[in-house]
């Protein structure tokens, strides 16, 4: 297969370039960034911009990074529609135009958790969520029916691509080796590494599927997630547990603050905190350990970002 990878230098893009190549195939890398084999903005590229990349490829993998915590003037639903939803639309309907046969969008476990828990009402309180479920949705109706896409359901991403890490992991990082107390919410999540979403990616273009498909490794309790960061990085000690109602209240200010200065965020801190709380685990895990992602995400060349 040649498969265009758009994204294709970041953390996960550039894993997915790897192990296509593992398996014989051939990745053609687009990114907005130098060191791309196309330079190019994928948020404002035309689907007459992206055909000609397109053309000659039997399929395409969007990995392309979004910010969901950034705080942005109300309202907040177009300008993510325009960061999210209309690049896959767009670059969908181009694939298709060009006869691709197989896709792939790297996704969010919200949604995951959207469907399992329909209760929490996820899209009506997270613009964040309900922008990840348009782009499934709205992106598999540009690809029509002979461009199956499969959505990758990630949760927190450890591992390292050069100097590319996580976009959470220099503020965790400084944390852990602070002097500073940890403290963390009684919840948790679930957890996957760059290498193994890769593999996953290319399985899913290998048999052209078109399913949501949830990617974790381990289900950890965000005591057990810290306790390991500050391991890792040599400062390991004990990590105390905050309180609900403390969290609570942290995360309705944050949005009483926000929404006074006429700002919001992707997830809504007024609900965020039901999360923070929650174990958002997904079944089944693969088992594999993510001792080593670990390793290479809080190795000692963090510190220097």
């Amino acid at each position: 297969m040649r498969i265009l990878v758009v994204g294709g230098t970041g953390l996960i893009g550039a894993h997915v370039v790897e192990v296509l190549g593992e398996h014989g195939h051939t990745a053609t890398t687009v990114a907005r960034s130098a060191g791309a084999d196309h330079v190019l903005d994928i948020g404002s590229a035309e689907v007459e911009q992206l055909r000609p990349l397109l053309a000659g490829h039997d399929g395409v993998v969007y990995a392309a990074r979004t910010d969901e915590q950034r705080p942005l003037r109300k309202p907040i639903h177009p300008a993510f529609r325009r960061d999210m939803v209309d690049p896959v639309v767009r670059l969908f309907t181009a694939a298709r135009a060009e006869g691709l046969t197989r896709g792939v969008v790297m996704g969010s476990y919200y949604t995951y958790f959207d469907r399992l828990h329909p209760q929490w009402r996820l899209t009506d309180r997270h613009t964040y969520i309900r922008c990840r479920v348009e782009q499934a949705r709205e992106g598999r109706a540009a690809a029509g029916p002979s461009l199956p896409v499969a959505v990758l359901e990630l949760p927190f991403v450890f591992g390292r691509a050069g100097d590319r890490l996580p976009n959470w992991a220099g503020p965790l990082d400084g944390w852990a080796r602070s002097r500073a107390p940890l403290a963390v919410p009684p919840g948790g999540t679930a957890a996957t590494s760059a290498r193994h979403v890769a593999e996953v990616a290319v399985a899913a273009l290998e048999r052209a599927s078109g399913e949501d498909i949830p990617v974790a490794d381990e289900n950890l309790t965000w005591h057990d997630m810290i306790s390991r960061i500050a391991d890792a990085v040599g400062r390991g000690r004990r990590v105390r547990r905050l309180p609900a109602g403390a969290v609570r209240a942290a995360m309705r200010l944050t949005g009483v603050l926000q929404s006074l200065g006429g700002k919001e965020s992707g997830l809504h801190p007024a609900h965020f905190a039901g999360l923070l709380l929650a174990r958002l685990f997904v079944e089944p895990v693969s088992g594999r350990s993510l001792d080593a992602a670990l390793r290479e995400t809080f190795a000692e060349t963090t510190r220097a970002r």
